[in-house]
């Protein structure tokens, strides 16, 4: 498949290579590679918020092209969806650490 070997040209975080602790992005890249692949679950456990953000990508390139009633509501209401899985989630994943 295309994809084997493709964690040899992901961008490494700055983030952690400076503060040697992980950023509130660490693991989409992988996650996202790991979706591709077909490792639904295993991307998941590495970034939770991973299908959320591609509904919210999804829905904001829709909204492009169609617009309608209450859709900034929606995307409000995705955003802060988005926000709050990726804050409990690297909540969780630090207090795992110490």
């Amino acid at each position: 498949m295309f994809l084997k070997g493709s964690e040899d040209y992901l961008i490494p975080c700055v983030y952690k290579k400076i503060f040697g602790v992980e950023c509130l992005g660490c693991g989409i890249q992988r996650a996202t590679a790991l979706l591709f692949k077909g490792d639904f679950i295993e991307a998941f456990k590495l970034y939770p918020a991973i299908y959320t953000l591609f509904i919210l990508v999804g829905f904001i390139i829709f909204n492009l092209f169609v617009r309608f009633n209450y859709d900034t509501k929606i995307k409000i209401g995705l955003i802060i969806l988005n926000i709050l899985i990726i804050v409990i989630s690297y909540t969780i994943k630090m207090a795992k650490d110490l």
